[in-house]
C-alpha cells in the first residue's frame, strides 16, 4: 500500500487556503466526473475517487492536521496502531494493513485513508455514553454574486433571486457515510449543490461590491449546530445609458447645434422620469450640466447625489440646399464679408 500525496491529486500546495482547496477539487470533479467522460468509465471512476478522497481530508481541518503530521511515514503509524491494539483483536480486515491491524468496516475509500481515519461513521466503543458528545457547530457563511440593475438600486426593495447553493446532503444528513460506507449522493462530501430562492430585500443605494446579508441561509451546520448566513456581493453589469460614480450619475445626452448655439429647453432623463433642463445660448458641446439631487440614493439617508448631463452636439448631414446657402451666408457673416 502507498503513501497518498493528497495535494499532488488535486493540484495543490501544502499551504494552499481552504478555498483554493475547494476551487481545485470543484475544476477536478468535473473534469473526471464518469459521467463526463463515457468513453474511458473506468479511469474516469479511479481518478474522481482519488480527488473525492483527497478532498475529504485536506477540506477537513482535523482530518488534514493528522494526514500533514504523519506525512509519509504512514507505516509506523500503523505498526503502532497495531501494537496498542488489545490482545486477542482480530486479524486484519479484507485488504488489511501492516502488522494485523484491524480497523473496523471501510469507508468506501482507499485502505490508506481507512488507516488514517477508521472511524469515519462509527461511534466510540461503548455508545454514546462512553464520552463526550461531538459538540453543535455553527455552518460556513456562504458568498455568491447578486446581479442588479441601476434602477433596482436606485428604487430598492424586493427581489426574488433563485440561487445555487451548497446544503446538507439529504441522503446522508450531512455526515458523508451510510452505514460506514461512503455516500452515493454526495460523494462523501456531507454537501450537495441546491436551487435554493429567496426573497431579498435591496437596500436603496446599495454599491458594487457591498454585501446584502440573509442570515441563517447559509451552510447546514455539524451536530445540529445553527445554519451559516449567506452572502450575497452586489454587482452591476455596465450600463448602457447611465455611469455611476458613487452615488452621481452621468448620462450623455445628444443635442443639435441649433439648441447649443441659440439655447432652450430640453427634456433630460432621470432615474424616476424625465425633468425640463435649461440650455443657456453659446453652449459648446461636450459641457457637463448638473441636475442637483437627481443622482442616486445615499445609503441609509433620504439624500440623494447629483446627474451630470453631458451634451453632445450633433451635426444635420442632409442639408439642402437652402440650408447650405444659408450656412454660407453666416459663416460669411462670422467672417466679416458680406
Amino acid at each position: 500500500m502507498n503513501y497518498k500525496d493528497y495535494y499532488a491529486i488535486l493540484g495543490v500546495p501544502k499551504t494552499a487556503a481552504a478555498k483554493d482547496i475547494k476551487s481545485a477539487y470543484r475544476k477536478l470533479a468535473r473534469k473526471w466526473h464518469p459521467d463526463a467522460n463515457p468513453e474511458n468509465t473506468k479511469e474516469a471512476e479511479e481518478k474522481f475517487k482519488d480527488i473525492q478522497e483527497a478532498y475529504e481530508v485536506l477540506s477537513d481541518t482535523e482530518k488534514r492536521s493528522k494526514y500533514d503530521v504523519l506525512g509519509s511515514d504512514w507505516q509506523r503509524a500503523a505498526q503502532d496502531s497495531a501494537r496498542q491494539r488489545p490482545s486477542g483483536a482480530s486479524g486484519p480486515r479484507a485488504g488489511g494493513f501492516p502488522g494485523g491491524a484491524d480497523f473496523g468496516e471501510g469507508s468506501g475509500f482507499s485502505d490508506f485513508f481507512d488507516m488514517f481515519f477508521q472511524n469515519i461513521g462509527k461511534r466510540p466503543a461503548g455508545g454514546p455514553t462512553s464520552g463526550a458528545r461531538s459538540r453543535a457547530q455553527r455552518g460556513e457563511d456562504l458568498e455568491t454574486t447578486l446581479d442588479l440593475t441601476l434602477n433596482e438600486a436606485y428604487s430598492g426593495g424586493k427581489k426574488s433571486v433563485a440561487l445555487q447553493i451548497e446544503d446538507a446532503c439529504p441522503k446522508c444528513g450531512g455526515s458523508g457515510t451510510i452505514n460506514a460506507r461512503v455516500c452515493p449522493t454526495c460523494g462523501g462530501r456531507g454537501k450537495v449543490v441546491q436551487t435554493k430562492r429567496f426573497d431579498v430585500t435591496i437596500p436603496k443605494g446599495v454599491r458594487e461590491g457591498q454585501r446584502i446579508r440573509l442570515t441563517g441561509q447559509g451552510a447546514a451546520g455539524a451536530n445540529s449546530g445553527p445554519r451559516g448566513d449567506l452572502y450575497l456581493i452586489a454587482h452591476f453589469p455596465e450600463d448602457q445609458q447611465w455611469e455611476r460614480r458613487g452615488d452621481d450619475l452621468y448620462i450623455d445626452l445628444p443635442v443639435s447645434i441649433y439648441d447649443l448655439v441659440l439655447g432652450g429647453d430640453l427634456a433630460v432623463p432621470t432615474m424616476n422620469g424625465e425633468v425640463t433642463m435649461t440650455v443657456p445660448a453659446g453652449t459648446q458641446s461636450n459641457k457637463f450640466m448638473r441636475l442637483g439631487g437627481k443622482g442616486m440614493p445615499k445609503l441609509k439617508s433620504d439624500a440623494h447625489g447629483d446627474e451630470y448631463v453631458r451634451l453632445i452636439g450633433t451635426l444635420p448631414t442632409d442639408l439642402s440646399d437652402k440650408e447650405k446657402k444659408l450656412f454660407r451666408e453666416l459663416a460669411s457673416l462670422r467672417n466679416g464679408k458680406k
